[in-house]
């Protein structure tokens, strides 16, 4: 998932940065209207985050010319203000949500993960399937195939699953897959996540020469094509 995130406070741009980043989330950062402006048309996004008070292209202006350009994209916006006119008129520029400083970053990846789930149906391949080398998955009907051979899973393995394609070949970190397939709040001092990885090891790997779930030692797990010897 791509985030751009446009926001004039470098310490609040730069904490968001990284705690997306950590919980596995593709992020680039602009401190300017004008730049995140540039940024958004260079390539697509799954969600902007935009600060209003903006130099260059004020944050309400800024939102009205993304959505001119992209009606899907979902826009979160950070202020100050806080009163009923000033969400009014955010929302009337195009955003989705609106959150007021201060804010817990816990309730703003509650509201990141809210408004990419809305959007993902328009953000799913055509057909709503996903795929990685040989393995296939229809987000639809839930139907799991490597090889064209049916391979069941439960609902928490096929989340797990999702999240390793969605993001393959990207070392993941045991805190960004707890926080993305559990829960916010995940006990990462829990084997819940080796368990669930070798249950999908068994399943998706053990019956073919072709491994695609591999440990990083020391980093946790990642996706991809590795040729059997």
């Amino acid at each position: 998932m791509e985030i751009l995130i446009v926001e004039d406070e470098k310490k609040i741009a730069d904490s968001l940065h990284k705690g997306l980043e950590e919980l596995g989330y593709t992020v680039q950062v602009s401190y300017d209207g004008k730049i995140g402006e540039k940024l958004f048309n260079q390539q697509p996004f799954n969600l902007v985050i935009l600060d209003v008070n903006l130099p260059g292209i004020n944050g309400l202006e800024l939102c009205a010319r993304i959505r001119q350009k992209n009606k899907q994209v979902p826009i979160l916006m950070l202020t100050t203000f806080g009163s009923v006119p000033d969400k009014v008129e955010g929302f009337n520029a195009g955003a989705d949500d609106y959150m007021v400083k201060p804010f817990s970053f816990a309730e703003l990846i509650v509201r990141v993960r809210a408004l990419l789930k809305r959007n993902s149906n328009d953000n799913a391949p055509v057909g709503n399937l996903l795929g990685f080398a040989d393995l296939e998955m229809n987000l639809d009907t839930k139907h799991v195939t490597r090889s064209g051979k049916q391979i069941f899973l439960t609902a928490k393995e096929f989340q797990l699953l999702e999240y390793l394609i969605r993001n393959n070949k990207k070392v993941l970190s045991r805190m960004a897959i707890g926080e993305n397939v559990w829960d916010v709040d995940f006990d990462t001092h829990t084997n819940t996540i080796d368990v669930y990885i070798n249950y999908l090891r068994k399943k998706i790997d053990k019956d073919f020469p072709d491994k695609l779930i591999h440990t990083q030692v020391g980093f946790g797990y990642i996706l991809k094509e590795s040729k059997h010897k």
